[in-house]
């Protein structure tokens, strides 16, 4: 198979707007780099996982492309009934290994794969082309099929955000039609501008609820690194809201191993906070959604949107 290379990322800000942009849906998805090479599809996921078995559907991309071999970028999306990108449904089908329980999860929660660059194509590497090359290529390669598709670019940056508002999507991707393609870069020249503030944060801990939750997680206790890589962890804040009881369940059963005596925290979090707090190693990557950061430096109104296993924790920060 091709090398698998990890994917351009964009730089998260306010919208730019003027010639030489162009503007595509920020889909609320996973992250996925395709290689096809003689009828087999690989997935890699943004941390360099592979995840080639919990998508059998998308097997079936390779014979339609027509080609030797192709290395493209895109998101996979699961949607809500209301049409919409999920990523509490997309949850069902990330984590899975099993390549039965792969099959039977694609019945039930099928997935779209939205492509938007092409890396790679007959062993040709195509990443020094400018976007507006790249972009030509991948539209005369990809035709739409039951489970992929290369969704449209816009002129009109202010009109399309406007539309992801109205229809409560994550938000806008703004791409320069000059960038370069560069792998495991974050550029400015691709910026990522949110409808809602939602990002990843590592868990470092939970604390017990009360009432029906008395001795279970009433929530999660969660961080992010000043720098990629850097060991102290910031505490963020309590996430309550959003779990239900089928997740409950599974972040029990996995923090069961991650279980320590000190706290990972630097500094520790408030004391109301972490009253019988159970500390955890710094391993787990959970999606949250909230309002804004606090003065303070505290997530405000946050819920729980799951975990993120293709998310590497020591490389999650503030500002992703």
């Amino acid at each position: 198979m091709p090398e698998i290379p990890l994917p351009m990322k964009a730089t998260a800000g306010d919208l730019p707007e003027g010639e030489g942009w162009v503007y595509e849906v920020k889909w609320d998805g996973m992250r996925a780099v395709v290689s096809v090479e003689d009828g087999h599809v690989r997935l890699q996921s943004a941390n360099g996982k592979d995840a080639t078995v919990s998508f059998p559907e998308l097997q079936g991309l390779a014979g339609p492309l027509g080609v030797s071999s192709a290395v493209l970028d895109g998101e996979i999306v699961a949607f809500d009934e209301q049409g919409r990108p999920s990523f509490g449904r997309l949850q069902q089908r990330m984590h899975v290994g099993d390549p039965r329980a792969a099959a039977a999860r694609a019945e039930a929660v099928p997935c779209m794969l939205a492509l938007f660059d092409l890396l790679a194509l007959d062993g040709h590497s195509l990443v020094g082309l400018p976007w507006s090359e790249r972009r030509r290529l991948l539209e005369e390669l990809v035709q739409p099929g039951p489970h992929w598709q290369v969704p449209a670019v816009h002129e009109d940056g202010r009109a399309l955000f406007d539309a992801a508002t109205a229809n409560d999507l994550e938000g806008i991707v703004a791409k320069r039609v000059d960038s370069l393609y560069r792998p495991g870069a974050r550029t400015r020249e691709w910026v990522k501008v949110k409808v809602r503030r939602r990002q990843e944060f590592v868990v470092g801990g939970w604390a017990p609820g009360k009432g029906s939750r008395g001795g279970r997680i009433g929530g999660l206790l969660v961080g992010y690194h000043d720098e990629p890589g850097s060991p102290p962890l910031r505490y963020a804040g309590r996430v309550g809201s959003g779990l239900g009881e089928a997740e409950l369940g599974t972040l029990e059963a996995r923090f069961a191993d991650l279980v320590q005596d000190d706290c990972p925290f630097e500094p520790p979090p408030p004391r109301l906070h972490a009253v019988d707090a159970v500390w955890l190693r710094p391993e787990l990557v959970v999606e949250v959604e909230y309002a804004e950061w606090t003065s303070a430096g505290r997530l405000r109104h946050p819920t729980y949107a799951g975990r993120r296993s293709d998310k590497d924790a020591d490389q999650v920060t503030a500002a992703p």
